[in-house]
């Protein structure tokens, strides 16, 4: 008899995406990120320790285009982090396990997350004006 060559586990072709996937899948992420936004606020803690020149030019940085729209995407991470661990303690107490429910959950944790976000920009730019 002749073996098959197959793959010895389900690769990602053979399933269909699913916003189960995708959440999870973003939430790993999301959680790198927020390592690197650390490292970051820890640099921008260094440069405010070394002096007013150092934290100038880090808040030139943070102040930049590339500089904002790191802070956009590290506000989104953390939102969406915080949204998603918040569903995976309620999961933990078994509350939530059906199909239809782990759908609603994980699309809820998008949404929220990006209204989140929306509303700390919206404070942040209102209060720039201000």
């Amino acid at each position: 008899m002749a073996a098959r060559e197959r793959p010895l586990s389900p690769h990602l072709q053979v399933y269909r995406w699913q916003i189960q996937m995708a959440t999870s899948i973003l939430h790993r992420a999301t959680g790198i990120f927020l390592s690197v936004g650390a490292l970051i606020i820890a640099g921008g803690l260094l440069a405010l320790m070394m002096g007013p020149a150092s934290w100038n030019c880090f808040t030139d940085h943070a102040g930049s285009w590339y500089g904002k729209l790191f802070l956009f995407a590290w506000t989104w991470s953390f939102a969406y982090h915080l949204c998603n661990g918040l569903r995976h303690i309620v999961q933990d107490f078994a509350i939530g396990f059906s199909i239809p429910a782990f759908v609603r959950s994980s699309w809820i944790s998008v949404f929220a997350s990006l209204v989140i976000t929306a509303l700390v920009w919206a404070y942040v730019f209102v209060g720039a004006a201000a």
